[in-house]
């Protein structure tokens, strides 16, 4: 009997063996496309996070467990904004832009910059005026989406990390004859206190839902723009593109049910809807560092290119020697030259100047005269 099964045990260790070997050989294949410097950036991101819940929460006291997916889906759309993110900061244009935004912000001109900033967030990112000239249908759908997902994703957040949760007033809850009280506690600590059935109390357990229409409204607006437009319909994806407001979508009417469901049936159809919110939220946040809308991530950073623009000019402007007119910033040609150097691209001149100095006109009038060059050197014109 041993040795009939002798070979076929040999058979099934070499075949491990080979999977095992095959599936390391695999792995480290994948390391190797990793950007580990992205990688441990993340990581240790994802651990603090985790380390301010526990924290935040008084050691899991006020951890809801029910939310413990939702959790997981926020960590991992952390963990791939992050890597994302790093890599993306990698890059030489981006990494100048970035740090310099961040030396002008804390330069001697700090107060300026500091104002500058927080008018640029207040209008750009919480009006969303940058989309405005694009047309007052793109700056409706942009404002209404951006507002009810920021202020979802300020309530959600904390919830799902335990740094806010609401319990009964222990002296009032006992007493049947007293009206009842919710108190507000931000990281364990009362914050405000507020009557059950009042105004205060229906806005804050209803502001989900407020939210959840705005969105729905903007992604509708969205999505007729681009069942309507030649333009968007000709070079739109599904996935880039639909899926997102679709999901969105999906998010706010599985939210606005589960409100539906504990007003109207009693909590017949809870366990479905709850469910499918959930599903439909962590698809979403697990889309976020690989869709459309890692732009949201992005866009921040926008307000360095403001303060990068306002020194620029303080410093003084660039003037082409073709036109002889100023065309930008002597500080962002200056650092071009050494990004693209940085990249491999060297564009000095044989004089010693380069020909970055030179304005998009010059740059052309440039690129005719060497063709003239070469084609009298050629003894030819045609």
């Amino acid at each position: 009997m041993l040795y009939l099964t002798y070979p076929v045990y040999l058979n099934v260790g070499r075949l491990i063996i080979e999977s095992l070997t095959q599936y390391i050989l695999e792995l480290v294949s994948i390391m190797k496309t990793l950007n580990i410097r992205a990688l441990l950036i993340a990581t240790f991101c994802c651990l603090c996070t985790i380390g301010l819940v526990f924290l935040g929460s008084r050691k899991l006291q006020n951890f809801d467990a029910a939310l413990i997916v939702y959790l997981f889906g926020t960590l991992f759309a952390l963990f791939g904004v992050i890597y994302r993110y790093t890599v993306w900061l990698q890059r030489p244009p981006t990494w100048l832009y970035f740090k310099r935004g961040w030396q002008l912000l804390f330069s001697k001109s700090f107060i300026e910059y500091f104002i500058l900033s927080v008018k640029k967030i207040f209008v750009n990112i919480g009006f969303q005026q940058f989309i405005y000239p694009r047309g007052r249908a793109r700056w409706w759908g942009h404002f209404l989406l951006a507002t009810g997902c920021m202020i979802a994703f300020s309530v959600t957040f904390p919830l799902t990390f335990g740094w806010i949760h609401f319990t009964m007033n222990p002296e009032t809850s006992i007493n049947p004859a007293v009206t009842n009280m919710y108190e507000a506690h931000v990281f364990g600590f009362k914050v405000m206190e507020f009557r059950l059935g009042s105004i205060m109390g229906f806005f804050i357990f209803h502001i989900l839902n407020w939210c959840s229409w705005l969105v729905i409204i903007g992604c509708l607006l969205f999505m007729r723009r681009r069942f309507t437009n030649a333009g968007q319909i000709a070079i739109q994806t599904f996935e880039g593109d639909l899926l997102p407001l679709i999901l969105l979508i999906a998010i706010s009417v599985t939210g606005l049910g589960l409100t539906y469901d504990y007003e109207f049936l009693k909590g017949i159809t809870y366990e479905f809807m709850a469910v499918t919110h959930a599903v439909t939220v962590i698809m979403f946040l697990i889309w976020i560092p690989f869709g459309k809308f890692f732009h949201i991530i992005q866009r921040p950073a926008q307000i360095g290119a403001h303060l990068y623009r306002r020194e620029g000019e303080k410093r003084g402007m660039a003037v082409c020697p073709h036109t002889g007119n100023e065309f930008a910033t002597q500080m962002h040609i200056n650092d071009l030259k050494e990004v693209t150097k940085e990249l491999g691209f060297d564009f000095t001149l044989e004089d010693g100047s380069s020909h970055l100095d030179l304005s998009p006109e010059g740059k052309r009038s440039a690129l005719a005269k060497a063709h003239l060059k070469a084609r009298q050197e050629s003894g030819k014109f045609f």
